[in-house]
């Protein structure tokens, strides 16, 4: 594949501003008026975060302050899988929030094939959870990564390993 350049298309998000972000959260709802004396936990899995407090209403408030933090912190709310707010026992309720990572086989091939049908002189190829995209001009690339960002995909969309 020698002249040929290339590029990546993933869906990433940085561990670290996540985690930065959870860390505001936790301190700002330390300091808020309405949490005073209200049981609140936000626990970070690599795969997922789980939010326990009390009541609906304080659970719809942390999500609301982890999407501004996150949205401060340059990350996609795309990210964001949330589940149903459930009853956890003793009065309290619970959100598991699955982050999302890596492109499925569905949106893979799916895209795949919008680039086949869009640019006859591309070649995408399926990697795993990204999706690696080859052709002989630069130009048909960059046209190809206007065109992925156009679309409104379930998933934020990054161009990484442009050669």
């Amino acid at each position: 594949m020698a002249g040929e350049s290339s590029f990546d298309v993933v869906s990433e998000f940085d561990d670290m501003e996540l985690r930065n972000a959870l860390d505001q959260v936790r301190r700002e709802i330390q300091q808020r008026y309405d949490f005073k004396g209200v049981t609140f936990e936000l626990t970070q899995a690599p795969t997922e975060l789980v939010l326990l407090t009390d009541d609906e209403f304080r659970a719809k408030a942390m999500r609301e302050l982890i999407e501004s933090k996150a949205v401060r912190r340059n990350l996609s709310l795309k990210i964001f899988d949330w589940g149903k707010i459930e009853p956890a026992g003793g009065n309290k309720v619970r959100q598991k929030i699955t982050l999302r990572r890596g492109l499925d086989d569905d949106l893979a091939k799916k895209l795949s094939k919008l680039v086949r049908s869009e640019f006859p002189k591309v070649k995408p190829q399926i990697q795993g959870d990204a999706l690696r995209v080859f052709a002989k001009s630069k130009d048909d690339l960059q046209q190809v990564i206007t065109m992925l960002k156009e679309l409104d995909e379930p998933l934020p969309l990054q161009f990484t390993n442009y050669r």
